[in-house]
């Protein structure tokens, strides 16, 4: 068995919630801050309270709206490809004169 792959762990990491509840776990990382935990969960206190944080949804459309790509047609690829192509060439010497200048340069 490797003996270097196995992850540190921090037998007294604390993990603090948003409601301000503290407490000790085993874990591989040292600090863990969660925002819902058994004191404040409406599943557990039987209360209704509401659990989503400010700006999750913006987030969720952000990523949906960067997800969003344009489609491109075979003949819109293909003019793409052709006009790389001449963009290219443009660049190229066209006579041999040419090349020993771009050289001397």
């Amino acid at each position: 068995m490797k003996a270097t792959i196995h992850p540190q762990t921090y037998p007294e990491a604390k993990i603090t919630c948003a409601c301000g509840n503290t407490f000790v776990m085993g874990l591989t990382v040292p600090t863990l801050a969660v925002e819902v935990c058994s004191n404040c969960h409406p599943f557990y206190t039987g209360k209704m309270k509401y659990v989503d944080i400010a700006g999750r949804v913006d987030t969720f459309k952000a990523r949906q709206a960067g997800a969003v790509k344009r489609v491109l047609s075979k003949a819109e690829k293909r003019k793409a490809k052709k006009q790389k192509r001449i963009d290219s060439e443009r660049g190229r010497p066209t006579s041999l004169a040419e090349l020993r200048r771009n050289k001397k340069r």
